[in-house]
């Protein structure tokens, strides 16, 4: 449990907002949480239900409010937007979650007065390039939740195929969270061991085909849980729960969000994910990883696709 004051307001207060102040409360991160919502209804029914179980976890505030509250934040984090509709294109989405994203930063910037903002809506990158912009916050302050889930999911699917404790896995998927997003084989390791190292031996075979079929797995994930019951928040929840932990704790904390790159790898003007090392002010620094040259292409052909949809919403 966190012993100092901490506030954390969360800006949506739907699936994932609220599976992320339950987890949140279960787990005591902050002393204080708020939900805020246009369908206020909502955010109160949520801030309630919490509280109904609090007794059994500890002392806290979660209640819902109005953007007033984002004032003296610690983490101000975004979850509210529009889901994807069948027939509806990225761009279609994107067009529509940068509009309300730009009404929502408006919103939040009236009260800021502290504190880093996480942006999880979707398409994530876009729209951690567009706040970051009209925040005027310094760079690192705004960031997103990148391919953080992505990178757990890797993770997971590795830990299965090898039969390992997850624990011991240590790999990335970097670039855009969506359709380019790569796993970083390069930098993979089982316990201190290059995973290619470590299925020479005994423990196990990871052939090219497999590796193909990990990295499609991961990025189809969060479609196949959609399919099968319409919505994913839980994975995310947990996940915004990690991020906000090492923000609030000042952890130092390597994880793969997404900020605003200038220079890495030849990349400039795009928000997509790196191994970043994340405390109280946000991203603090990126990590350089030796890529292979054919990772050190496709990350950049990643940040030209993202490129691409910037150029089509970046005058709303």
């Amino acid at each position: 449990m966190v012993t100092s004051k901490s506030k954390v307001a969360i800006i949506g207060a739907g699936f994932v907002g609220a599976s992320t102040a339950f987890a949140m409360s279960l787990q005591q991160i902050a002393t204080e949480i708020v939900l805020i919502d246009v369908n206020k209804e909502k955010a109160y029914g949520e801030a309630l239900d919490i509280n109904h179980g609090i007794s059994f976890v500890g002392q806290m505030a979660v209640y819902s409010g109005d953007y007033s509250d984002v004032k003296d934040c610690d983490v101000i984090i975004i979850t509210a937007g529009a889901n994807r509709k069948p027939g509806e294109t990225r761009l279609d989405l994107a067009k529509k979650n940068v509009a309300i994203a730009k009404d929502i930063t408006q919103n939040i910037m009236k009260y800021y007065t502290r504190g880093v903002i996480l942006v999880v809506s979707n398409p994530v990158d876009i729209l951690t390039y567009m706040i970051t912009k009209w925040s005027g916050l310094p760079n690192g302050r705004v960031m997103g939740s990148g391919t953080v889930l992505d990178s757990s999911r890797f993770r997971y699917l590795l830990s299965k195929k090898l039969n390992v404790d997850v624990r011991n896995v240590h790999g990335y998927i970097i670039g855009e969270h969506g359709d380019s997003q790569l796993p970083v084989w390069s930098a993979t390791h089982i316990a201190g061991q290059n995973i290619n190292e470590y299925c020479q031996g005994p423990n196990g075979i990871l052939t090219p085909e497999d590796k193909l079929a990990i990295a499609e797995e991961v990025k189809k994930a969060g479609a196949e849980i959609i399919k099968n019951k319409g919505a994913t928040y839980y994975a995310i929840a947990i996940t915004i729960n990690a991020i906000v932990e090492s923000l609030l704790k000042d952890q130092n904390t390597i994880r793969t969000v997404g900020s605003v790159i200038n220079g890495n790898y030849g990349i400039e003007d795009v928000a997509l994910s790196l191994p970043s090392i994340v405390n109280s002010g946000g991203v603090q620094s990126i990590i350089p990883l030796t890529l292979s040259p054919e990772e050190e292409a496709a990350l950049r052909a990643s940040a030209d696709s993202l490129k691409a949809i910037l150029n089509e919403v970046k005058d709303i």
